[in-house]
């Protein structure tokens, strides 16, 4: 079917012919411009003089001489004026940063009051009294008349409440903001969009400088549909002085149907206002045409990009389709997924694609590293430091241009003294790129000159070396611009504010901007948003995101004008988001032979997982032929397949364990523990190596609780132990706790115990925590008085023997006890735990069953150190004592000693239990160096918080 530009191109070629130059041709966006110009060339085929190409905004913005003020001059000029009205009440005025948002929406109202020609005054007048109503909108219909009543009933019955008065304040205050804000900024030299569209539909006749530009030709309007009161009143006058034409794309099936909200618009263009359509007798292609139609059905968000090659197969490889196919994404997120879908190149040719929607600077690594910068000077502003996550984001960004070796220098460093928060002035001390981009904001205004010096430096290098992408440039080139734009604006306003306030307006402004892809706009297959579809046809249409929700939007947008009051005075409301969605759907298809629709099936905080009701509508009423498509994305599962480690035949296992039984590596408590608790997990951290990589956190982890409390202990009893302990040498020490408890904290933390620094936060909460542990274990200590403590922190190695395949081998065991004590003449192995651990245990041959459900990790351990300690002091009768900081005040599970079915492990039954112990530690060891494999255990238990779980299929 002929596009609708081409028709346009051929009656305006055989109506003007050689004085098409005389014309002024006006586009509800820029994007037809181009086919347009293609249309003329294909039909003039010669050099020829072209009109002259306008958006609407960009025509009317013709007709004065004002400049048209950005948003953040009129957000300042605002702001500056509604704190001016609050001094006049006698308020507080408001501050910029909690203005910001409602600015925004007074903005939006303001444009739309001009742009439909509101009277302000009336809008904003206090309606609260019902007889004032009565009185000057005795003019409304029933209808409007019940509109203002529902509304205003809430306000008019009973006391207000608070929010209620505040909401009433400010309407009374909106007719004088809005008078002085239109008159501060003409002072200026300004006007917004909307007052430029008011003034000129005042009275178009009297601007005759403007209109007698288009003296020899004529204004004309292409593809318009929903128009604002002021454009109405402009058109109507155009056509009146005979100044304009105007092209409708309109079909009969919507347009001449009153129950077709697709023909909402152009009815009232044509009906009511009496613009004349100048292709008003063109047959209805939406009823003669032939239309197939395709609906995807598929689940998930970026499932809807991932079918395009099954839908666009054949716009890869024929060529009669170039330029004919358009992939139109309503739900814009859909761009990433469907750049990385469609192929560059098929079967050996490359594929012409262009791509009219703009690329955001948001998702580049340019924003990343202007929103880290950002982030970074706020940290700077509130304390002078950085946190240790936005330095590492820092040296490991693209853009940086830092050598690996220097980043593994500083991030080592950092690692190793555990700093969670870097001082500002050791990062200026690095100078280079960290001199630029740690520079501290002084000023408001500084902080869009620091950042324009941090993106030159990053600019400067990358042009240097040769490495600067094209779509980089653009976006740099773009981003500069907008600074400058953005420090133009700032310079004559900003100079009292806060600067996380600027930081804030900056970042807002950057994420808006975008810059369009490469690509041929006439050739090829398009990508494009619904917005930019106006005007243009494509025999195949495909549509992403065709949702409820999104075609069409479920909400208007924010606004303090409610919508009863919106409908009595015209202002857009919800249904006229409905009828334009609709109008640019069909107008696509009227004209396409092969249309697709995709919707997501899945239900999220997104979307509704329904189609759009404007498919529902066509399915019903069209007459066109559907074929429906569903995308199962199948589960299957599989049985669980044990994960082994196969020992033999392995020789780096085989090696590495050799190492243990040569005593070149020795095995501590820890490492047995694992083992018997879940053999594949040794593998992984004692075999293979697999460590965890260290990371800085300003959460302190259980087991550093654990060693800051052992710190204390040793701290505590160091100048205790030349004598014997008493309640009263402990009661005298206990003043010292809390200083000792600071220097474990960052000896621990920081490797410096005598590091001076202010704790806060977490840091405080973990201090307490220690504390209330320490004083636990003293108490108890306490009840054992008098003992003597024979070490602390005492290092104890050991060897055991055991067969292995008929031979005797052995291994060499080590640990660190943390106190050894005598009391009555009984040795204590004394261990301070922090966890969860347990004193009951079940049998000695559960806890080495890897496959039980009773592996208790404190005995065993502990009954090694006692093992290790009998063996290196020649000691025997030695007793394990396990202070479970947790439980040990608990009356039923409290205490020092392991129990066995109400058996305490002491005196004559620990010394039945620990050859037993030992002939099951020495079988466990026989099956560590001698089985097969390394398997998991069949207790899901035994690693809940093993760091391998992915690694052995769990």
């Amino acid at each position: 079917m002929k596009p609708f530009l081409q028709e346009v191109a051929e009656d305006l070629v055989s109506r003007f012919g050689n004085q098409l130059a005389n014309c002024a041709i006006v586009f509800n966006n820029k994007r037809p411009a181009a086919y347009l110009q293609k249309h003329f060339a294909d039909i003039i085929k010669k050099p020829f003089f072209s009109p002259s190409f306008f958006t609407i905004q960009e025509f009317f913005a013709c007709s004065t001489n004002y400049k048209i003020a950005d948003f953040y001059l009129q957000f300042f000029t605002l702001h500056k004026i509604y704190n001016q009205l609050l001094v006049e009440e006698k308020l507080e005025t408001i501050s910029s940063h909690k203005f910001f948002p409602l600015a925004k929406i007074i903005l939006s109202d303001f444009n739309q009051i001009d742009a439909d020609l509101v009277d302000a005054e009336k809008l904003y007048r206090d309606l609260e009294d019902i007889s004032v109503i009565n009185q000057d909108f005795d003019y409304l219909s029933p209808e409007q008349y019940q509109f203002l009543s529902q509304f205003w009933t809430s306000y008019s019955e009973g006391k207000h409440k608070k929010q209620q008065e505040l909401f009433i304040k400010m309407w009374r205050r909106m007719p004088k903001l809005y008078n002085k804000f239109h008159a501060v900024l003409k002072e200026q030299g300004y006007l917004t969009n909307g007052s430029v569209y008011r003034h000129l539909a005042d009275d178009i006749t009297s601007h005759q400088e403007f209109i007698s530009n288009f003296d020899k030709g004529k204004i004309i309007f292409v593809g318009f549909n929903a128009l604002s009161s002021a454009e109405a009143k402009i058109f109507s006058q155009l056509q009146e002085t005979d100044k304009a034409l105007f092209y409708f794309d309109a079909d009969s099936y919507y347009l001449d149907d009153a129950s077709q909200e697709a023909g909402l618009f152009l009815r009232k263009n044509l009906n009511l206002l009496g613009l004349r359509n100048e292709f008003s007798e063109k047959e209805s292609l939406m009823k003669t045409g032939e239309h197939n139609v395709n609906v995807f059905k598929v689940q998930g968000q970026s499932a809807q990009a991932k079918i395009l090659n099954n839908i666009l197969e054949e716009d890869y490889t024929n060529a009669e389709t170039v330029g004919k196919t358009v992939v139109v994404l309503a739900d814009e997120s859909l761009l990433i997924p469907t750049l990385q879908t469609i192929p560059t190149n098929y079967d050996g040719e490359a594929i012409d694609l262009n791509v009219t929607m703009g690329f955001a600077l948001s998702t580049s690594s340019i924003f990343g590293l202007v929103d880290l910068w950002l982030t970074c000077q706020l940290e700077i502003l509130q304390g002078n430091k950085v946190s240790y996550k936005n330095v590492e984001a820092f040296l490991t960004h693209p853009l940086t241009g830092l050598t690996q070796k220097m980043r593994d220098k500083i991030l080592t460093a950092l690692l190793e003294e555990n700093q969670v928060e870097i001082e500002h002035t050791r990062l200026l001390r690095q100078s280079g790129f960290f001199e630029v981009f740690y520079k501290k904001i002084d000023n408001p205004q500084s902080v869009v000159t620091n950042l324009l010096e941090v993106l030159d430096f990053v600019l400067t290098r990358l042009s240097n070396a040769k490495t600067l992408k094209k779509i980089d440039a653009e976006l740099f080139v773009k981003t500069i611009q907008e600074l400058n734009r953005l420090h133009d604006t700032f310079n004559s306003h900003i100079g009292k504010e806060e600067i996380p306030f600027v930081i804030y307006l900056v970042q807002k402004s950057l994420q808006a901007i975008a810059v369009p892809l490469s690509g041929d706009p006439l050739n090829g297959i398009q990508v494009m948003g619904l917005l930019e579809t106006r005007n243009l046809n494509f025999d195949k249409v495909v549509i992403l995101g065709f949702n409820e929700g999104i075609i069409p939007k479920s909400s208007i947008g924010n606004s303090f004008i409610p919508d009863s009051i919106r409908r009595v005075y015209g202002l857009p409301v919800l249904e006229n988001l409905d009828a334009i969605s609709s109008y640019m759907v069909y107008r696509l298809m009227q004209r396409a032979k092969n249309i697709n629709f995709v919707y997501n099936s899945l239900t999220d905080e997104s979307t509704s997982g329904e189609a759009s009701r404007i498919l529902k509508q066509l399915e019903y009423e069209s007459g066109f032929n559907f074929t429906y498509h569903e995308l199962n994305l199948e589960v299957k599962t599989e049985e669980f397949k044990a994960v082994q480690i196969e020992k033999t035949g392995n020789a780096f296992i085989q090696e590495t364990l050799q190492k243990y039984l040569d005593k070149k590596k020795i095995l501590s408590p820890s490492a047995l523990t694992q083992y018997i608790a879940n053999p594949i997990d040794f593998f992984f951290n004692y075999i293979a190596g697999i460590k965890e990589p260290k990371e800085i956190s300003a959460v302190v982890e259980a087991n550093e609780i654990g060693s800051i409390l052992h710190k204390v202990m040793e701290y505590f009893y160091e100048d205790l132990r030349s004598a014997e302990i008493t309640e009263e040498r402990i009661k005298e020490r206990k003043n010292l706790v809390p200083q000792l408890i600071q220097k474990a904290f960052n000896a621990v933390m920081f490797n410096h115990a005598d590091k001076v620094m202010e704790y806060k936060g977490m840091q405080k909460v973990i201090l307490a925590i220690v504390d209330a542990y320490v004083n636990i274990i003293l108490n108890q200590d306490i009840t054992q008085t008098p003992f003597t403590i024979i070490s602390l922190e005492q290092k104890v190695e050991a060897e055991i023997s055991f067969s292995l395949n008929g031979k005797q081998e052995s291994v060499k065991i080590f640990g660190y006890i943390d106190r050894v004590d005598v009391k009555d003449g009984i040795t204590k192995i004394v261990d301070y735990k922090t966890g969860s651990d347990k004193l009951a245990f079940k049998d000695v041959d559960e806890l080495f069953n890897s496959n039980g459900k009773h592996i208790n990790k404190a005995l065993i351990q502990t009954l090694l150190y006692t093992y290790a300690y009998e063996q290196s002091a020649g000691k025997t009768c030695v007793e394990p004592n396990l202070y479970i900081v947790k439980t040990m005040n608990d009356p039923i599970n409290g205490g020092v000693w392991f129990k066995s079915n109400r058996q305490v492990l002491k005196g004559d039954f620990l010394e039945e239990i620990k050859p037993l112990f030992l002939a099951r530690l020495k079988e466990k060891l026989a099956e560590l160096f001698g089985a097969p494999y390394f398997n998991v255990s069949e207790i899901p238990d035994n690693y809940k918080y093993s760091i391998y779980k992915t690694l052995f299929g769990k």
